[in-house]
Formats: C-alpha cells, structure tokens, sequence
C-alpha cells in the first residue's frame, strides 16, 4: 500500500507540480477557451446567415420563387449537409493539412475549422426557432411597414432566441469539448499540452485524467450558468 501511494505522489509531481507544468494546463485551457468562443462567434454569424437564407426562401409566395435566392437557398443545404454529413476531425485534418498545408498559425486554423462545422448545426437550431415563431408575427410586421430583414432582426429573432437557447448553449458545450480535436493539426490546446507532458515523463494517465476533470469542470460550470440565464428569461417573460 505505503509503494502505492509513493508510486502516486511521484506520478503526479511529474505530471503537474515538477518544473511548473500546471501552468502548461492552464495555459492549455486559456487556448481551448478562445477557441471555444471564436469559434462560436464564427459558427452563430454563419448559422444566422444560413438559417435567414433558408427560411427566407421557404416563406416565399406560391410562384413567386427568387432566383438569386434559390442559389443561396442551395449552395446553404450543400453546405449543411457536407459539414454535418462528415466528421469534424476529418474536416480538421482537411483544413490543417490540404487547404492550409503552409500555414504556421494551427490556431487560426483550428479556429476556422470549428467555427464552420460549429456553424452548420448553429444553422439548424436557429433555422428551427425562426420556424416556431408565430407566422402572425412576420405578418404583423409587415403590416407595419417593416421590410423582411428588419421584420426577422426586431420581431421574430428576439422571440425566436428564447426558443433556441438551450439548443445553443449544448452546442457551446459540444463545441468546447470538441476543441480537443484541433491537436491533431498541431494547435496547441490543452490536450496538447498533456500530451507532450506526458511524452516528457513517460506516464499518460495523470496527465489525460487531469484534463478531463478540468474539462468536467468546466462543462458543469457552463450547464449552470446556461440554466440560470434561461431562468432568468422565463421571469422576464413573467413580467
């Protein structure tokens, strides 16, 4: 028992306390954050975009079909289906080693890569909450005097947000976690950093076993978070 826990003590020094290699992790998270977020950013404007598009084109007045926004209304469902129909590593390896192979900026990369796949289910989720608002209200705009893009900027996406909200913080979550993926182009994340400690001491499980908790953490964390914002607009909605 007494060379178990000897075993352990050492095992851990080596993985986070010797020549200060937690700081390496936190440094890690820092990275996985940013690119959490960025990519995020990426992913909503592209999934607005693409969701406005598509219903756009699928309120259209019988016969009364757009040509240009046919062709955007296609070249939208294509790119949802290729990036949800494909694995995102698989679309991390594309981006950091065929469209980006001379590029030495993996973060940029990785960001790119996680915001366009992050964007094509954002697409779907706001896509689903602008159909959930009532018809009535499009309608109620227009007779206002409101064009279509104003019409969906100040009626029907304010309303459709409290709709798609958790739907959306699952896929900050989703999205958080999936940065791991972006070290098998080389971006320096947290993952990445555990594996190069745990090259350095031979001993992977303190290393992978620590990130994971971290990533746990940090997911509980969020879920909060996320639960007292909806809370917070079901009171305002109260009032």
């Amino acid at each position: 028992m007494e060379k178990f826990w000897a075993d352990f003590v050492e095992k851990f020094n080596m993985a986070f306390i010797t020549g200060d290699r937690w700081k390496l992790y936190l440094q890690g998270m820092g990275t996985t954050l940013e690119l959490t977020v960025t990519a995020l950013v990426i992913g909503v404007f592209l999934g607005i975009v693409v969701a406005v598009v598509r219903v756009a084109h699928d309120q259209q007045n019988p016969g009364k079909h757009n040509p240009a926004l046919g062709i955007a209304n296609a070249i939208c469902k294509l790119y949802t289906t290729v990036i949800r129909g494909t694995p995102m590593l698989v679309q991390l390896l594309i981006w950091g080693f065929v469209i980006f192979k001379t590029s030495r900026n993996r973060f940029l990369v990785g960001m790119l890569g996680l915001g366009i796949n992050s964007g094509a289910y954002v697409a779907e989720i706001v896509r689903g909450g602008l159909m959930s608002v009532d018809a009535g209200q499009s309608e109620a705009g227009r007779s206002l005097g409101l064009g279509y893009l104003h019409t969906m900027i100040y009626i029907v996406i304010p309303q459709a947000f409290k709709n798609i909200l958790p739907a959306l913080g699952n896929e900050f979550i989703v999205l958080f976690k999936d940065t791991s993926l972006v070290s098998s182009i080389g971006a320096a994340e947290i993952l990445y950093y555990a594996e190069a400690v745990g090259a350095k001491t031979y001993e992977y499980m303190f290393p992978y076993i620590g990130i994971a908790v971290m990533y746990l953490l940090f997911c509980i964390l969020f879920t909060w978070l996320q639960g007292k914002l909806e809370r917070r607009l079901r009171q305002s909605d109260r009032h």
